[in-house]
């Protein structure tokens, strides 16, 4: 007991003997077995307690689902840079709202903002808490009492119930709704356009796919439409894509090209930094931005400008796609995962485990890129008498635990969203 209050304070192991001895307590009078040692008993109970409160609710997981940007799961896993940059920027003051040069208060939302404008091409660029807060930014900012054109098919919802009318509402913006689900005319956007319009908003469906008898006017079609009617025209981009050509994910430099005044995405998902809303355009635009009210509530803490930073400095030396976990996990060759497969296949039959391997798919995940599919090679797994909801729960339950996934009624594997240098771990907490 000394040694838990040495390591857990003496509240909180009081707190934890009292649990342990009530929980006995009701086993008693249950008529259930008593242990041969009840204060040995307490003893273990108050110590798992302990360890429990001790280690939180926020886990460290194995992710074997083959699903890169996984939503539930923490989206992307930071980069060895940026995890260094957060170490090193945690462990002291930093100049956050200070500059150095002339020793006075300076602005946050400077920072991230010159690797921003050299890795997109934009005139500025400032950095919020996600992307669903950049939007509700831009359009309160720059559209608040007004009206925003938007085609009736990207009025999207994106995870969590969240819907772009509900944001547009929260802002102050009035909607306008032009064309219909599958089908919007360049000519729908200049009959909705008039005295109260303050933007034209395109957003890129990142989450479905409308096919078939379809028709959408192009990023450039919209811009030209604006500059003759002379209203900014913005893009929600969603997926924050830098630089990795993917069907039907445009890249962000594309869309400041082809003329948006104002573009916002995530810092995660595609662009594989830490969680952040990222807006890039015009410097006009991204002043107003910088200067509404609404910028502290979605600000920002160094934290995230560090990771965010270091992941930037990855993409402008070229070597992002190695060292940025998500780019390296989009990269990755069949014939690798298959390799490592079939090394960990052997191991785990020497465990007891009956494996095959199987042909599969990885999903880019995140509300990006649907309906690509990536070709991968899947472990399935089969043990002692265990269903395959039994075996799954059952490697949720593991100290550390092991996310996967069941296809047609066995668990598997996808060693895409494993870091290879864990497979050595991942064999050690299924050898039971």
């Amino acid at each position: 007991m000394a040694a838990l209050e040495a390591a857990h304070g003496p509240g909180a192991v009081r707190d934890a003997l009292r649990a342990a001895t009530d929980a006995l307590r009701r086993r008693l009078v249950a008529r259930e077995p008593a242990p041969a040692d009840l204060a040995g008993a307490i003893e273990t109970d108050a110590t798992a307690r302990l360890a429990v409160a001790a280690r939180g609710s926020l886990r460290r997981v194995l992710n074997a689902t083959g699903v890169i940007v996984h939503t539930n799961l923490g989206r992307a896993p930071l980069s060895a840079a940026a995890i260094e940059r957060i170490r090193d920027t945690a462990g002291g003051y930093t100049n956050l709202e200070y500059d150095v040069e002339r020793g006075t208060r300076g602005s946050r939302t400077v920072h991230a903002e010159a690797l921003l404008t050299a890795l997109t091409g934009a005139e500025a660029a400032v950095v919020v808490n996600n992307n669903a807060a950049a939007t509700l930014l831009m359009l309160a900012a720059l559209a608040r009492g007004r009206e925003v054109v938007i085609s009736r098919g990207e009025l999207v919802e994106i995870g969590g119930g969240f819907r772009v009318p509900d944001v547009m509402a929260q802002s102050g913006a009035i909607l306008r709704e032009v064309g219909t689900t599958n089908r919007t005319r360049i000519s729908d956007y200049a009959a909705a356009a008039g005295p109260k319009t303050a933007l034209i908003l395109r957003v890129h469906p990142s989450n479905f796919r409308v096919e078939g008898f379809t028709e959408r006017p192009t990023l450039e079609m919209l811009v030209a439409a604006g500059r003759r009617l002379s209203i900014p025209v913005v893009e929600d981009l969603g997926s924050g894509n830098l630089d990795s050509p993917m069907a039907d994910e445009p890249m962000v430099r594309a869309s400041l090209a082809a003329g948006a005044d104002l573009v916002c995405f995530s810092g995660d998902k595609l662009l594989g930094g830490p969680q952040a809303g990222i807006l890039v355009g015009r410097a006009a635009l991204v002043d107003t931005l910088r200067t509404h009210p609404l910028m502290r509530a979605f600000r920002v803490d160094k934290l995230t400008y560090a990771a965010l930073e270091a992941t930037l400095v990855e993409y402008l030396a070229g070597r992002a796609h190695q060292t940025v976990p998500v780019r390296r996990m989009l990269a990755l060759d069949v014939d690798a995962i298959e390799a490592r497969a079939r090394a960990l296949a052997e191991q785990l039959v020497e465990s007891g485990w009956r494996v095959a391997l199987v042909s599969g798919s990885s999903a880019v995940g995140g509300g990006s890129a649907p309906g690509v599919q990536l070709p991968t090679v899947l472990l399935a797994l089969e043990r002692d008498d265990l269903s395959a909801a039994a075996l799954e729960a059952r490697l949720r339950g593991l100290e550390t635990p092991l996310i996967a996934r069941i296809l047609d009624d066995r668990v598997v594997l996808d060693l895409r969203t494993v870091p290879e240098d864990l497979d050595d771990q991942l064999a050690g907490v299924l050898r039971w």
